[in-house]
Formats: structure tokens, sequence, C-alpha cells
């Protein structure tokens, strides 16, 4: 008789939580399923806390609705999957603005993560180099290659483009500059249209109309109560056994299962499993992968991550303009780099009385000091920098909330993709029972975490399944 399969997955973010329950769905019923989590809490950067009576996110506030083919996306398919798809809401103000020369201007429409299509839509936040973008008779981008998205825009549009509308846009996703990060990872579609057109507004028009189009169909979506009642769904269905406080210390090949070292130096809990699932960022992956397999772990240890902070005040009946927020160049010299005006941008969360939820982003990567500051100077900073945009004194707040997420956002570098190939390659071909999963490697966003950790979760299945285990 077959004994029953035994996996390890290692990290209780939404990555790992999504290949617990894609195992439970599409592994042999009697698979014994262990999520180990180093912290207290699951989830990872899905956190919904309470602020003044309010439910709000101290993490990711919301996942995309569509996926690059034009179907749902992974996290709408795992949400509907928990039954969870009645509580999907979404924003019910799409407008945010940009931060230049210290006032509020409207971002504009047509541009690929700020990377404009045509050019004259953006003069009313930067102008263009003009004629800087010719046709040299090549493509943009050869079929390997890969750049920053900064170098590229740079020698196209000139540096006001990348200053006041690619670098805010990248930022507030990233906490990064465009000048460091990859094209190929951070900008896939366009990066697929330069390979082939010769101008970049011929590649950001080409990838445009590439993009399947659903006409009325919202680009951003939420769940009423919070995004923690995903990761507690996500929990449930998995029938995991949760390790929280289990920090997964060693991992030691035994033929082709492995034994775990679990726990503190003087007692520690060794445990045997036929496969793991890594879900952790690329630093502790890189540790636990440095004895069985030092040619990966070489590879993933070269990934490095910004660290923010999320200040966010509740404020009685303050003057607030009708946008879902702004992004904050970093030309500007302000500490915070993106804003969201909760209570405008989701209808679920506006209250009678009045009270509005603000929430701002503060860090950029190379500026950990900035986050180590106490809470009270971020709160303060934030609440005189918010003041200063909207050209008011805003009432002060009668409660606030500062979350710090130390090292927690990929910076991917050009070649990033690349590096991450190679150290999945070395994996399947001496560990196959070994697989990596997360947003370290394949991108940031909640649908892409989710089809992380259900392909490696596939992927486990199918090593498992053809060793006869």
């Amino acid at each position: 008789m077959r004994a029953p399969w035994r996996v390890a997955v290692v990290g209780g973010g939404i990555a790992g939580l999504a290949a617990a329950v894609r195992l439970r769905d599409r592994a042999p019923a009697d698979t014994e399923i262990t999520v180990y989590e180093q912290s207290g809490t699951l989830g990872g950067k899905l956190r919904t806390g309470e602020l003044a009576g309010s439910a709000v996110e101290f993490g990711a506030e919301s996942f995309l609705m569509r996926d690059p083919a034009g179907g749902e996306s992974a996290a709408v398919a795992l949400v509907r999957r928990l039954g969870l798809g009645e509580r999907i809401v979404h924003p019910t103000v799409g407008q945010a603005a940009l931060v230049v020369d210290g006032a509020l201007r409207p971002i504009p429409g047509g541009t690929l993560v700020g990377v404009p299509g045509d050019l004259e839509r953006v003069t009313t936040v930067a102008r263009p180099t003009a004629d800087a973008d010719t046709d040299a008779g090549r493509p943009l981008l050869g079929a390997d290659d890969d750049v920053s998205v900064g170098a590229l825009v740079r020698a196209r549009f000139g540096d006001e483009v990348v200053d006041r509308l690619v670098e805010p846009m990248l930022g507030g996703v990233y906490a990064g500059r465009a000048d460091d990060l990859s094209l190929v990872t951070t900008m896939p579609a366009l990066a697929r249209a330069a390979r082939v057109e010769h101008t970049l507004v011929g590649a950001v028009r080409a990838a445009q109309a590439a993009a399947p189009r659903s006409p009325g169909t919202p680009v951003f979506g939420t769940l009423a109560g919070g995004l923690s009642t995903l990761v507690r769904a996500a929990a449930a269905a998995s029938g995991a056994t949760i390790r929280r406080d289990a920090a997964v210390r060693e991992l030691t090949p035994t033929g082709p299962g492995w034994r775990l070292t679990v726990g503190p130096t003087r007692d520690p809990e060794l445990v045997d499993v036929d496969a793991v699932v890594l879900a952790v960022p690329a630093r502790p992956a890189a540790r636990l992968l440095g004895g069985p397999a030092p040619a990966a772990a070489e590879r993933v240890g070269e990934l490095d991550y910004a660290s923010v902070a999320l200040v966010t005040l509740a404020l009685p009946e303050p003057e607030l303009p009708e946008l879902s927020g702004f992004l904050v160049p970093g030309t500007e010299g302000l500490l915070i780099k993106a804003s969201t005006f909760f209570t405008t941008k989701w209808g679920h969360l506006r209250r009678a009385d009045g009270l509005a939820l603000v929430r701002a982003s503060v860090g950029r990567y190379g500026e950990e000091r900035q986050v180590q500051r106490t809470d009270e100077d971020l709160a303060a900073t934030v609440h005189r920098e918010l003041s200063a945009v909207l050209g008011a004194p805003l009432p002060a707040p009668v409660a606030g909330h500062v979350q710090r997420w130390g090292g927690s956002l990929p910076q991917y570098a050009p070649g990033h993709a690349d590096r991450v190939a190679a150290a999945r390659a070395v994996l399947r071909a001496h560990h196959p029972t070994l697989v990596l999963a997360g947003a370290g490697y394949d991108g940031v966003g909640i649908p892409v975490c989710v089809r992380s950790g259900e392909t490696a979760a596939e992927e486990i299945i199918t090593a498992l399944g053809g060793s006869g285990t």
C-alpha cells in the first residue's frame, strides 16, 4: 500500500497558502500537508487590521481582476474557489493624481505603467524629449536582452517622463527606482513588444493593442471585510496542519525526500517529508538552499529587497479631493511616495460620520533609514506632507497606525528572470521535490503570488507521482 505523501510548505504567505490549497485539491486525498510559518501570523503582506472602528488593510490593498490573457486572475479564481466571490468589491473612484511641482495633477491616460504611447497626452506632467524615439531599423531589445526600465525610457523619451511619470508608477508598486528595475520582469508585455518594434511609442501601442480588453470589467477588486478573510479561508480549505512560530532552519536531502530542522538551535525538531514548497523571500530561501543546492542558492541570493512603512490616519471630516489617491515622484523631495484615500476610493469603507481613512506609503529602495523613524515622527511627517500636497491643513487625526514591512518588496534587477530560471533548472535537475514559489521569483501582486504557489504545487504533484512514492 502506498504511504501518504507528506508535503511541507515553508512560508505561510498567500503563495504558500495557495500552494497548500492546490495540493489539497489535486494531490491524493490522504496527503499530509504542513505549513510552517516563522512568524505568529499567516498571510504575509495580506493583513487586515482595525482603525477607528473600521477594517483597514495594513498590507496589500487589492488584486487585479484579470490575468494577462484576459481571463479571471488567479486571485479571483482562488477567491471563488474559497466561496468568497460574493464579497468582491471594486473601487468607486478610479482617478489618481501625480504630485508635480507641489500640486496635484491627474495621471494622464493611455500609458503603460507610466510609459506613454501618445506623447501629447502626458505634456500636462512631463515634457518628452523631442525626436529622440527614432527608428534605427532594428528592434529596441534583442531576443535575449533585458534592460532597466529607466535606461530604455530615458533614451527615448527623456528624463522628465521617467522622473515624473514612470518612476512614481513603478515606485508605488515596487518601492524601487526605474533605473534599477528590469523591463522583462516588471513590464513583460512591453518587453515582448520591444523585441519586435523599432520605437518605444510603437512598442507601447503594440503592447496595449495586444492586451485583452473587457469593457466594463473593473481592473481591481478587494474583499469586503478585508483580505485577511482570504488568508483564513485558504488556511481552512487547505486542510493543512498550520505551524506558527515555527522557523525552518535547515533542509537536508534524504534520498528523494527531505529532513527539516525546525525550531530553536538548542532543541530542534527533525521532520521528514517527501517534498517541500519553499515559499519564503529570496534571502532565507538562499540560506536553506545553501547546503543541498549551492548553485541555486547563489542565483536566488542575488535578489535585494526594499523596506517600506504604511502610515494610516483616521481624519475627522477632512477636505479631500475626489481622487483614489496620488503618487509622488522622488524629485518632489517628500517622504511620502504614494497615498490612498481609502474612504474615497472604496465605497464600502465610507462612513456616515465623515471620518476619512487615508494611508501613505513611505520608503524607497536605499532609504531604509527613513523607515526607521519612530511611529510618532512618521505619522507627524505624513500628516504635514498630506496637508502641503492638498493645499490646506488637515484636521488632527483621531487615530493612527504604522505598519512596517522590512525587506518586503523585491527589487528585480535586469536579468532577474534568467537568474530565477537558472536556479529552478538546478532544482529540477537535482532536487525535483523542492520547488520555489512567491513574489521573490515571479513578480509582485496577489494574482502572481497565487499562480506561483499553485504552479509549485503542480510541480510537486508531478515529481511525487513520477517517483512512485
